[in-house]
């Protein structure tokens, strides 16, 4: 379960921020295509966060959707999955979202 080192590695990217500040609130944005299990973080986030500022808080997951542009045909288009293929039957294309993984924002307090 790669989600376990991933949540573990915000936890610590966290901790850098705000050192011994209790937080309260962690919010991300997990794409989509970002092969990342949003469930899987929640349920990790708990363990990597014990003993430390973060224990208690709260883990909020943004997930925007798979968004990609068509080199061939020019247009922009959902990818509902990595199957990166256009529409118009291209597979000329580059993911605009979808992939990301950030920390947008933590409440102290």
């Amino acid at each position: 379960m790669h989600e376990l080192a991933i949540t573990q590695s915000v936890v610590d990217t966290v901790l850098q921020r705000t050192g011994s500040r209790r937080v309260t609130v962690v919010r991300l944005r997990v794409g989509r295509l970002s092969g990342i299990v949003p469930d899987a973080m929640q349920f990790c986030f708990g363990m990597a966060a014990e003993g430390t500022p973060l224990e208690g808080a709260t883990l909020q997951i943004d997930q925007p959707r798979g968004r990609a542009h068509c080199r061939t045909c020019g247009d922009d288009f959902d990818l509902p999955d990595l199957i990166l293929l256009c529409p118009c039957g291209s597979a000329d294309v580059e993911v605009l979202t979808g992939r990301e993984l950030q920390v947008t924002s933590v409440d102290v307090g």
